[in-house]
């Protein structure tokens, strides 16, 4: 089907009415709310630190609960994500797992068409008419058991360009919500489930509250009943992380759980504190889920998701299987157990897998820990965690080497083609890499260069290393020809050279996705004049 055509099934006048009204309703607040982001953001530059709200101190220490979950989200074992897209979503709904994420957020590169196709597959999934033929014929199709189906829309701080409202463009949160909540609510309904989603990126209560009358607005209008709506909330940064209370509290009627969102977790710290020496992190393979403060982190959302009877959900395990090299497959997969087997001694009530060969391992350690009940609320990590652990982080001297940033040279270059040639999920180095995993490469290049660390092996990280390396990287991948190995290294250039920390990745690549995406379609467009991205250099 053409862009036009699916774009007419897909935005229907009703459907673009129903759009409409939630941009009117809900977008100054929404905009109001990234400025708020950006004035703490400052404060934290200057050396702020976050802590436990002294203003909601009486919602912390209150007795009450999140509302009790729909039948298909009591059991939430083991969850994959992925893509919303049509294989991927046969393939993830058809795994065995217990629910499913369809992504439209990290995994997902937001072409025109992509976030089209995203809707109608999403349509067609709820209704069990999904299906997909590869080039050689083959088929795939829904089984009659399938994973329960959860959405994550985009972020707040993204906007969606193609749908524009009185010459501005309307909230890709708002755009991937109501989309799907306009066309499937109903009809998940009828079949016995309802309108699930995850909420990324969020900062604070505040934002989780602009999402609750959200959902509060649209159930009223399309006359479906208050609370059929559940969502759970990514806790994946580290102003959150100290208001999970407070995110539970205001979504109540219609919470579901909260997710330890690491990958994005760790992004976020340097993020926030990346002026601070305090906070420089060492190798990214070297930050795991028992490195204090991430260990902080998953006590306290179990703590208080078991404390509010809401589902603890755990973190993502990204291996990918290599079947033509058993012996890695057999250590990484170890590794998966052995994590999966520590998130549910905490007290986790599921997990994240990004491929169904994980599904196994992954159910069997949860079981092992809930054997025959859904889920496991009554276990609380009896020690309570402190604002101090949140945000302390060994020192990484000596752990920062040459290795570690040619890898993160890499993977940003390896990542960021991909996601300007359409594809969000990228399978590099045995690992499904997506948004988040390569904001922190590139976040830790900046870290390091703009704080000269000192590398293992005696050199400084310096403006003439990075190059040196990167030099090295691009040299290893032109064999490969990427079809958009330049400007990959320009946006690698601008992300960790400029003197201001770039706050997102994908806002600065979406300029360009959008001028590779009109010059595929044969459209002049003056955006490449207006960019500013740093020149390349290799």
């Amino acid at each position: 089907m053409d862009q036009l055509n699916l774009k007419s099934q897909i935005i229907s006048p009703e459907a673009a009415e129903f759009l409409i009204a939630l941009h009117e309703r809900f977008d100054n607040l929404r905009r109001h709310l990234l400025i708020k982001r950006r004035t703490k953001a400052a404060q934290f530059s200057q050396g702020l630190r976050p802590g436990f709200l002294e203003e909601t101190k009486s919602i912390r220490e209150s007795d009450w609960s999140v509302a009790e979950a729909p039948t298909d989200l009591n059991d939430r074992r083991v969850e994959i994500t992925g893509p919303a897209e049509p294989k991927m979503m046969i393939n993830a709904l058809n795994s065995g797992a217990k629910v499913f994420m369809a992504d439209i957020e990290d995994s997902l590169s937001p072409t025109w068409e992509n976030i089209l196709q995203a809707q109608r597959s999403l349509y067609e999934a709820v209704r069990r008419t999904l299906s997909y033929e590869n080039e050689s014929g083959k088929v795939y199709s829904l089984n009659n058991n399938l994973a329960t189906l959860i959405v994550r829309p985009r972020g707040l701080h993204l906007e969606e360009r193609n749908f524009q409202i009185r010459g501005q463009s309307i909230s890709a949160s708002l755009f991937d919500f109501g989309l799907y909540f306009f066309h499937n609510a109903q009809e998940l309904i009828d079949r016995g489930s309802g309108p699930y989603f995850y909420l990324p990126k969020l900062e604070n209560h505040e934002e989780a509250n602009w999402w609750n009358d959200v959902f509060i607005f649209a159930q009223e209008r399309l006359g479906i009943p208050r609370g059929t709506i559940r969502a759970t909330v990514l806790i994946e940064t580290i102003t959150a992380a100290f208001e999970m209370d407070e995110i539970l509290y205001v979504l109540r009627e219609h919470a579901a759980g909260l997710n330890a969102g690491r990958w994005d977790y760790i992004f976020s710290i340097i993020k926030k504190f990346h002026l601070q020496d305090e906070f420089i992190t060492p190798d990214r393979s070297l930050i795991t889920m028992s490195t204090p403060f991430m260990d902080a982190y998953c006590r306290l959302l179990v703590q208080t998701c078991h404390h509010r009877q809401a589902h603890a959900i755990g973190g993502m395990a990204a291996f990918i299987p290599n079947r033509q090299d058993p012996e890695l497959s057999r250590k990484a997969l170890e590794k998966v157990a052995r994590d999966k087997e520590r998130e549910a001694r905490i007290g986790f009530d599921g997990t994240w897998v990004a491929h169904p060969d994980l599904i196994p391992i992954a159910e069997q350690k949860l079981t092992d820990a809930l054997q025959t009940r859904p889920h496991q609320k009554d276990v609380i990590p009896p020690v309570a965690v402190r604002e101090q652990e949140l945000l302390f982080l060994p020192s990484a001297d000596g752990l920062i080497t040459a290795l570690g940033v040619r890898a993160n040279i890499s993977v940003s270059l390896l990542y960021i083609d991909k996601w300007l040639s359409g594809i969000g999920a990228a399978a590099i180095n045995n690992l499904m890499e997506d948004v988040a995993t390569a904001e922190i490469s590139r976040s830790q290049l900046w870290q390091w260069l703009h704080h000269e660390v000192q590398l293992s092996d005696g050199r400084l990280f310096s403006v003439e290393l990075f190059h040196e390396i990167l030099r090295d990287e691009v040299h290893k991948l032109i064999p490969q020809k990427l079809q958009h190995l330049d400007k990959a290294i320009s946006i690698l250039n601008a992300l960790v050279l400029g003197n201001q920390f770039p706050e997102f990745l994908t806002t600065m690549a979406y300029e360009i996705l959008n001028q590779i995406q009109n010059k595929q379609k044969g459209v002049q467009d003056d955006l490449e004049q207006r960019i500013a991205i740093a020149p390349v250099r290799i």
